[in-house]
Order: C-alpha cells, then structure tokens, then sequence
C-alpha cells in the first residue's frame, strides 16, 4: 500500500511541475466540461495534451491548486493497485479545501483503474487519463467507463505539426515560391525519424528512437504480456517492418521465424500481433477484394511512426514511403481503409470516399509507371473511383488515361499539406 504521504509530495510535484513546462499546443479542442481517454504509443505526446489542457484552465482563471497531475509510471507507485486509488483524493483534500482537477497519465498500470474513474465521472468530477495501452479503448472497459469518457486516439506529430513546431509557417500560396523548397528539406527528417514530438530537438534521433523501441519492446510487450519466447517476438516484429509494403499471412509469418531455428506456432503469431496491436506500435489494413472470413489472415501491417519502421531497414525509402502515406490515411479513415489485391494491386482504397492510391518513389521508369497507372484504371472499372493518384517522392504532374481518366501525381511532402486534412492527433 502506497503511504498518503508519498502521494502528497507527488501531487505538490506535479503542480510545480506542470506550472513551469513549455510546449508546442496541438490543435485540439477540449469540450469544457468533458472527461477524456487518451490512448497511443508512448511519447505521442499524451501528456503534453494533459500540460496543454492544464495550461488552458490556468489561463481561465483556475487555481494550479485544483490540479492533480499523477504519472503511474512514477516508481513510487509501483505497488499501487487499484485499492489505493481513492488515497488520491485523501491525500489532496488533506493539503486544500477545493475541489480538484484530476489529471492521470498512463494510468493503464493500475489493474482496474476504469472502476475509480467511472465513480469520480459520477461524482462529477473533471477528469483526463492517458495510457500506451489500446486495450483502454476495448469495449470492456467502454461499458465500464459508462459512456462518461471522450476517447481520442493521440498520434506522434502529422507533417503539418511538425513543421508548426519547428516554427516554419506556411504562408498561403508557399507551395509557389521559395517555402516549396524549405518545406522539402524540413520533411527529410520527417520521412526518416518520424513525429514523435519529444525528437524534434534531438540530435541522436537514431540513438533515442532505439531507446523508445527498447521501452516499448519490453515494458509495453514483454513485461506486460509476461512473454517468454522474447526472441520469436522480436524476430516478428523485424519481419513485419521488412515485409511492411505485403500482404503476410500467420502462416507465413510463423515459417519466416522457424526458419532460422526458433520454432513459433501460427497461434502465438496471432497473439504476438494482437499485442503489437495493443501496444499502438503497428496497425493493419485488410484486403478489400477478400472474402469477409478471409480478410483478418493476409493483412498488410503498418508502422504507426516512420522513424520505428526506420530502426530496422538499411534501405528502406520505399517502404518509409508507403508507411507515411497508410500513417496519414489511417488517421482519418480507420478501418474505413484497405488495400486491393486480386488480379489487380492498388495500395490504399477508401471505398465510402471513392479514393485510390498507389504510391511509387519515382515514376520515371516507363514500366513502374505503367504498372501503377494500370492497376487504378483496371480498379476504376471494377469499382468507380471519384478521386485517383499517385503519390512520389517528389514527382508532380497529371497523367491522362487513353480512356479520359485524369490521375494526379503528387508528391508525398505536399500531399501531407493539402489533403482535407492534416489528421492532427
């Protein structure tokens, strides 16, 4: 059991600490009265958005004596349980006579921490909980929660974010003029060591992007799932970035590892990549031309950060390419997106938008142009498309098809910037 003491020196902590932090605020808007669940990949910048929204109630006037900013992951808490929880509250009313503010991050360390938030969101309280745990979203401890929480899925950095915090401000028509330029330099190191806000102002970005990879590998997988076959999940996680471009089934995936001499059944795949899932670090993406029974076993799985997928390939800019490309798409559309594959292959589609996408790095080779054009028109016959291209690397123009089809190509930097979105969080 965790002593009332330690609790009030950390609530004093956090007050002093969350008063004096500096960050870049994300566009986010907070319903004034809303609880919240934020869920992603450890250092999206969850907390940031917990600093963010503390900042804001202290420019409305609030006191920095209503906060409560508790981070589970602090060692003094380690053995906390669910019981203790409620201390938090005794420890806060024994310091001040208000009513508190209640902010937790990575609270999914605590076993049943849904129980006490669903009892504070009842009482009335105004509460906002980060975790690294998608499992906070399952629909469990939704019912739980009772519908009393907004959940948000929290991202590393989108392109345009990014460059908002390296103080690059786009001016209306930069796309035209010397910015063009600024822009496609600034998104090299966007394309290569991802959005993790915390990396910005890094120079070692390969040195702490392993580091991160580390802690999620093992406090987010092997530790929390209590793995013992740490090298099989470790292996799969290698394949799945080198394979990151193909549909791969379990299968596949199991003989890809037993292989090399470490024997993983189909099964335990299964299991691996629901945890890898769970920890935020890949998603997938089903074939739209499958089966409804078939289309979980042969999925494409993604990276939801470039600079992670990066950490395994020597020369991936291809694979970085269509990473970056299914990272923006998902954003918006979720499982609203999937690829196709029979008889025709189209990276993205968004069937309720009647989108195509193929990404290529270069179209310059007639016969990868070829290929790619051919794939969405022969896709446009089967199901009509209101919107096709192709995004580059850094090629633009527009091809018109024999048969009056216009497809765009556009370059991956740009398009980032002027899609309908920037799928911000």
């Amino acid at each position: 059991m965790v002593e009332r003491e330690v609790i009030r020196r950390i609530i004093i902590e956090g007050q002093e600490f969350v008063n004096e932090i500096s960050l870049t605020e994300r566009p986010f808007f907070f319903e004034q009265k809303g609880n919240y669940v934020f869920v992603g990949i450890r250092q999206a910048g969850k907390s940031y958005l917990l600093y963010q929204r503390i900042q804001q109630l202290l420019r409305e006037e609030h006191n920095i004596n209503e906060i409560v900013y508790i981070n589970f992951d602090d060692e003094r808490l380690r053995q906390m349980t669910a019981d203790d929880l409620d201390l938090i509250l005794q420890a806060y009313h024994s310091l001040f006579d208000l009513r508190p503010l209640l902010f937790f991050d990575e609270i999914q360390n605590i076993e049943g921490w849904e129980h006490f938030a669903r009892r504070l969101a009842n009482q009335k309280y105004n509460i906002y909980i980060t975790g690294s745990n998608a499992k906070m979203l399952s629909r469990e401890i939704a019912t739980t929660l009772g519908g009393r929480f907004w959940n948000k899925d929290v991202y590393p950095y989108s392109f345009a974010e990014y460059l908002n915090a390296r103080d690059i401000i786009l001016s209306k028509n930069w796309m035209y003029g010397k910015q063009a330029a600024e822009v496609s330099k600034a998104f090299n190191d966007y394309f290569l060591y991802g959005g993790f806000p915390e990396l910005t102002d890094v120079i070692a970005k390969r040195v702490w992007l392993n580091d991160i990879y580390s802690k999620i590998f093992f406090s987010d997988l092997i530790v929390r799932n209590k793995v013992r076959n740490e090298e099989a999940l470790g292996l799969l996680v290698r394949r799945l970035a080198e394979n990151v471009k193909q549909p791969v089934s379990y299968t596949r995936l199991a003989n890809l590892i037993s292989s090399i001499g470490i024997k993983i059944s189909k099964a335990t795949v299964i299991e691996f990549i629901r945890y890898l899932k769970e920890s935020c670090l890949i998603f997938p993406i089903e074939n739209y031309a499958a089966k409804f029974a078939e289309r979980n076993s042969n999925m494409k799985h993604y990276f939801i950060d470039n600079g992670l997928l990066s950490i395994f390939l020597l020369d991936g800019n291809t694979s970085l390419l269509e990473n970056i490309v299914a990272i923006h798409l998902y954003k918006r559309y979720g499982a609203q997106l999937y690829f196709y594959n029979q008889n025709i292959e189209v990276d993205f589609i968004i069937p309720e938008a009647k989108t195509a996408i193929q990404v290529s790095y270069s179209l310059m080779d007639e016969t990868t142009c070829r290929r790619e054009v051919e794939g969405l028109i022969k896709l446009n016959r089967v199901f009509p498309m209101d919107n096709m291209c192709i995004i580059t690397r850094d090629e633009e123009r527009i091809i018109t098809h024999e048969s009056g089809v216009s497809i765009h190509v556009i370059p991956v930097w740009k398009w980032l910037l002027v899609s309908k979105s920037d799928f911000s969080l």
